[in-house]
């Protein structure tokens, strides 16, 4: 049972919404991990018309996560959704994260999607709060983020333990996501259950993305059979 997961920080928006629109159709994702997305005022008719734009619904996220959004297609069964919000320094920006227990078939998963501090102090609290939540899950994880730093990272290492960096499981551990405009670092990830198979991994760097966000989606064919 095989699935395409996208995971991709929008820049709120900021860019080309009509190349936004294309690299996602053109990747055509099961699941799309989104970072930056609409948390404000109307945020809520904000993000489905987001999820229109790209042939997608609406699983998790929004508001509750601070931006986080997990959409689907038709083919993905959402059962459960939730969020939370991570350890923050006040008068810095809230950080959350968003979930969604889904289903293709008879196999059960669940998606996560946050976005850590640019502040490398409060990033490894937030890792522990976010690995506590999915230590309560029972089912294949995968997570998609934004860490704000590499792998060389506490944060990075906190979640990565125990999980499958698709990255590097497919051999593009190597290519930066961010920025578009000066490609130097891989700061958005995809981690898996160790359960899940990484079939392959792509950064989207294509001319259309230069121009949707400051970042590259990155994007994992998995099999979760």
């Amino acid at each position: 049972m095989d699935l395409r997961v996208l995971t991709y920080n929008v820049h709120g928006q900021k860019d080309d919404r009509d190349a936004l629109a294309a690299v996602v159709k053109d990747v055509a994702p099961d699941v799309l991990i989104v970072q930056e997305g609409p948390r404000r005022f109307r945020w809520q008719s904000k993000t489905a018309a987001l999820a229109r734009s790209f042939d997608m619904l609406v699983a998790a996220g929004g508001l509750p996560a601070l931006g986080n959004v997990v959409l689907t297609n038709l083919r993905v069964r959402v059962h459960d959704a939730w969020s939370i919000r991570l350890p923050h320094t006040a008068g810095r920006h809230m950080r959350g994260a968003a979930f969604a227990e889904c289903s293709v078939g008879p196999v059960r998963f669940v998606v996560a999607g946050s976005h850590l501090s640019t502040h490398a102090d409060e990033r490894p609290a937030q890792a522990e709060a976010l690995r506590a939540e999915l230590s309560k899950v029972d089912h294949p994880v995968l997570l998609g983020a934004d860490f704000n730093e590499s792998s060389s990272g506490e944060a990075w290492r906190i979640l990565q333990e125990g999980m499958t960096d698709a990255a590097a499981a497919a051999g593009g551990a190597e290519r930066p996501t961010f920025s578009c405009a000066n490609p130097r670092e891989r700061i958005d990830a995809l981690f898996v259950d160790p359960r899940v198979t990484v079939l392959g991994y792509d950064v989207v760097d294509t001319p259309e993305a230069l121009r949707a966000s400051d970042h590259f989606p990155v994007v994992a064919h998995l099999d979760l059979t």
